[in-house]
């Protein structure tokens, strides 16, 4: 062990034993808790009643959606409206309030049968019992699904069942009831509307009527709009198509007689043939090309005098004049034709228009009545569909509407009872209550500031820890010289003589900041163990206001200290001896009325330095340094102070005001003595002090000097 003081503060770091020793010193507190805990779960939950679940399942849908031409409960498409978490939650709602449950409440005489059973069987009120209800009622949606299971609890299982089933009924007969009240509603609206629309239809009607007649309109289809046309549509297109075709053959022609003008003659019968078809051009052609060739021949054998030469030449001469007129002819019928063919197009179009003029001008003259005549058809129309509306809500009020609320399955009776889950409160009694006591123990523990480690003694106080002294310690020589508490004071005697710097340093105060540390047992056993050592020890019982160390000793207080500091009696008169043959002791003497100025006289200091000069050791009982200022006048005058700490008794800061003042008062702290400490607890502590038990023993003073010496002062 490091009896060195440390030069900083380290820093507080919690192990894992910190841990297990929290829990072992705060056992109590957990096991109490615990077992409170668990007691009250067990309890409750074997007085709770015994109750039956029974569960139905029911898919619902919004109303009916339906396009314009069906509605509702019709021959119409109908369709539903898609998930919406939002319709769940509302059906969730109207399933637990008033309006669902009341008629729940009737149906079954729950006033009369739980007033029975709970109220001594005088009927409850209504508000009441659907209050009762609410808590036995339970609603879960099925996840992404228009699915909601009902679930109710109750003492009878039958009950239980009934009570799911009646609240399913309930639900649907309320929406059936909203939506029947909605439809008639709107079927009295609708009918109104109907009446209403009458009247501007044979309004509507006269005013017709009237334009006809004003306006000479010939119509004979009731159902007509705008006026019958002179052409028909078919017709239209007919006379249309005749005029893109007439029009594509005229530009076709002219076209072809537009290339031919310019050629000549001779060139027009090269191309004419190609153009068009002519027997007669082409005959005659052939006819020239074969006199040719022969007078071709002629003239080969014959001169050009020769009769039958000139006849030939007679012959071509007629063709070409034929083949010229042909052409001539051919020429002049295709400019007939391009003209016949702009006549008959020109005709066509002229007729054409003056079929749409005509038209024109009598849907301009007949326009008032073709647009009252299509609000009267308008009219018509919407009255005819009002009226197709008006019948199916009709009929939709008649035929039941089971796809609103549609019930997939009906709560049966429950086998066995699902409340209380004593496995489960049970379990939860014993988790929570190991969670609460674990809980509390370390909250006290962080509230709890007094001293618990010697590691935490020696951060916070930046003093060496001499000694652990376990609990319930009394007066070793009560106990025995082989008692394991002698074991600690002799461990507390090692640890202090190696602290000691100077071996002429041998007057000690024991000194704590409080009372009750068990500073007076500590200064009396350690004095008892130096004087067990062969030392030669005297201890002064310098504590005026509360002595106690002559009650441990069993001698008299008539003499003692305060007797020799007022020169009552001599130094020999107030030394007593102990069973311990080197133990003598002073004890306090009667209390003089103020005590620190005698401890504070120079007879204090001249008697602190004649019993130096007399033991090997001087040990000095003090009372409390924050009580009174006793122990720090002590301080001041001895070579050495001890501290006392009890464990787990008071503040730290307590305990570190009390160093403070003994190092202001100008002492000399060697160390800490960490008292009444339960072994049992903390194994730390136990570790400790089981590693000092192996110690070597401190030399005796002088002996470092000479071994042969036993450095025992003579007495006197």
């Amino acid at each position: 062990m490091d009896l060195v003081k440390p030069d900083s503060v380290q820093e507080a770091k919690l192990h894992f034993l910190d841990y297990l020793r929290i829990l072992r010193i705060r056992k109590a507190i957990i096991i109490t808790v615990f077992l409170i805990t668990f007691t009250i779960a067990a309890v409750v939950t074997f007085i709770l009643p015994e109750s039956y679940s029974s569960t139905a399942r029911i898919k619902i849908e919004p109303d009916m959606i339906s396009d314009i031409q069906g509605v509702s409960g019709g021959g119409g498409d109908v369709t539903y409206a898609p998930y919406d978490p939002y319709f769940i939650q509302t059906a969730f709602e109207i399933i637990q309030d008033q309006v669902v449950l009341s008629k729940v409440v009737e149906k079954l005489d729950l006033n009369t049968v739980w007033g029975k059973r709970y109220n001594g069987g005088a009927p409850l009120q209504t508000s009441v019992t659907i209050m009762m209800l609410e808590k036995r009622l339970t609603l879960d949606p099925v996840r992404n699904t228009k699915l909601i299971e009902i679930t109710v609890y109750d003492e009878d299982k039958t009950m239980a069942a009934n009570l799911a089933n009646a609240i399913v009924d309930a639900y649907r007969n309320y929406r059936f009831s909203v939506r029947n009240e909605q439809t008639t509603r709107g079927i009295k609206a609708l009918e109104v509307q109907y009446q209403s629309d009458e009247q501007k239809i044979d309004a509507v009607q006269a005013n017709v009527d009237q334009l006809r007649k004003d306006l000479h309109i010939h119509d004979y289809d009731p159902n007509a709009i705008s006026p019958t046309p002179t052409l028909t549509s078919e017709q239209l297109h007919n006379y249309n198509n005749l005029m893109i075709e007439g029009e594509q053959r005229y530009m076709k022609l002219e076209k072809q007689l537009t290339e031919l003008q310019p050629l000549s003659p001779d060139k027009l019968r090269e191309v004419l043939p190609t153009v068009t078809t002519d027997m007669a051009l082409n005959d005659l052609l052939d006819k020239l090309n074969g006199a040719q060739q022969k007078f071709v021949t002629m003239t080969n054998d014959y001169s050009l005098e020769n009769p039958d030469v000139i006849r030939m030449q007679s012959l071509i001469s007629e063709l070409n004049q034929e083949i010229n007129d042909r052409v001539s002819g051919i020429m002049a019928g295709l400019n007939s034709q391009v003209q016949s063919e702009k006549a008959a197009l020109d005709a066509l179009t002229e007729s054409v228009n003056e079929a749409k003029r005509q038209d024109q001008d009598e849907a301009s003259r007949g326009q008032p009545y073709w647009e009252e005549k299509r609000k009267l058809s308008n009219f018509l129309d919407f009255h005819r569909l009002l009226a197709t509306k008006i019948e199916a809500e009709k009929l939709d009020l008649e035929i039941p509407k089971t796809g609103m609320v549609e019930i997939i399955r009906q709560a049966e009776p429950g086998k066995y009872p699902v409340r209380p889950n004593k496995t489960l409160n049970i379990s939860l009694g014993v988790i929570v209550g190991l969670i609460v006591g674990v809980g509390l123990a370390f909250f006290i523990e962080y509230l709890d500031t007094s001293v618990k480690t010697i590691d935490e003694v020696e951060r916070a106080f930046q003093a060496p820890v001499l000694g652990v002294i376990p609990q319930n310690v009394g007066y070793l020589l009560e106990e025995g010289l082989d008692s394991q508490h002698a074991e600690a004071y002799r461990v507390l005697r090692t640890h202090f003589l190696f602290s000691r710097k100077d071996d002429k340093l041998n007057s000690i105060v024991i000194i704590s900041a409080g009372m009750g540390e068990g500073k007076s047992t500590t200064a009396l056993n350690l004095a008892t163990v130096f004087a067990q050592a062969g030392q030669r020890v005297v201890i002064v019982d310098s504590d005026l206001r509360r002595p106690t160390l002559h009650k441990l000793l069993r001698v008299s207080n008539n003499v003692g200290l305060t007797n020799y500091l007022l020169k009552q009696n001599t130094l020999e008169e107030v030394i007593q001896t102990t069973p311990v043959p080197t133990l003598d002791f002073m004890a306090s003497g009667k209390l003089p009325s103020s005590s620190m100025s005698i401890l504070n006289s120079p007879q204090m200091k001249d008697l602190i330095a004649e019993l130096k000069q007399r033991y090997d050791f001087v040990f000095f009982d003090s009372p409390p340094i924050l009580g009174v200022s006793d122990a720090a006048v002590l301080a001041s005058e001895v070579d050495m102070a001890i501290q006392v700490i009890q464990y787990r008794r008071y503040p730290q800061p307590m305990n570190i005001r009390a160093k403070q003042l003994i190092e202001k008062a100008g002492g000399n702290l060697v160390g800490i003595v960490l008292n009444n400490i339960t072994m049992s607890q903390d194994e730390g502590y136990y570790y400790y002090y089981s590693r000092n038990e192996d110690e070597p023993e401190a030399p005796a003073p002088g002996a470092a000097d000479d071994p042969g010496k036993t450095g025992i002062k003579q007495k006197y």
